[in-house]
């Protein structure tokens, strides 16, 4: 029963985090004005990247994305919805960012929750649900020329991090593997909802006239 759990577990938040990020993915893509193709090819990349190379990371061949047709068929439905709906989806404000923090939160608790499942450490387990959470986020920004967001000053890899530690910390302490999960998950959010919403950031490095400044005195 309890090994069902976390398979059910693991599925919705897998699915969950590819269908949000499969939809950042696409609004980029109309953004950039690509065809219906170029639509769905980075909506499957955003939806689907970071799985895959959690999966490949911890000896799960063939990753679940190219397994099952249900990732293909999920990230196909959110480029349709954003290609034939997109004033819908744009009317909201800066919607690749909240549905890019969705998508972290789904992804950095589930990859670190499959690779404690497949007895990774949990220092590695935190660290790979991480790269999970990053993953798409970073290859559909490649795809389109821009500097991936993670890259950026703003909290997004932090942000993935912490929501990663909670998990493994109930884990550590013997709480359920849901409870763990949703307080995770939730906490990625809220990181990421401080960045959008109050300009949340890590220190950045200082201008080239801030530095000349400083080397002069």
């Amino acid at each position: 029963m309890h090994d069902e759990l976390i398979r059910l577990l693991l599925a919705v938040l897998d699915l969950g985090g590819t269908f949000v990020f499969a939809i950042s993915g696409a609004v980029v893509a109309v953004r950039k004005r690509l065809d219906i193709f170029g639509v769905m090819v980075l909506a499957f990349a955003a939806g689907n990247a970071g799985g895959i190379t959690r999966d490949l990371l911890i000896g799960v061949a063939p990753p679940a994305a190219i397994a099952s047709w249900t990732y293909v068929g999920v990230s196909v439905l959110a480029g349709f919805i954003v290609f034939f709906w997109d004033p819908i989806v744009t009317r909201l404000n800066h919607p690749v960012q909240w549905f890019d923090a969705i998508g972290l939160a789904f992804f950095a608790v589930a990859g670190t929750e499959k690779a404690l499942v497949h007895g990774l450490n949990p220092l590695m387990a935190a660290l790979l649900g991480m790269l999970t959470g990053i993953g798409g986020g970073m290859l559909r920004d490649v795809l389109v020329g821009e500097i991936p967001v993670v890259l950026r000053a703003d909290l997004y890899a932090l942000a993935a991090l912490a929501g990663a530690a909670v998990v493994v910390g109930a884990h550590l302490l013997g709480i359920s593997p849901v409870a763990g999960t949703v307080v995770g998950g939730l906490a990625c959010f809220a990181l990421r909802y401080g960045a959008i919403r109050h300009g949340w950031h890590l220190p950045t490095a200082p201008a080239d006239d801030a530095r000349r400044g400083t080397r002069g005195r």
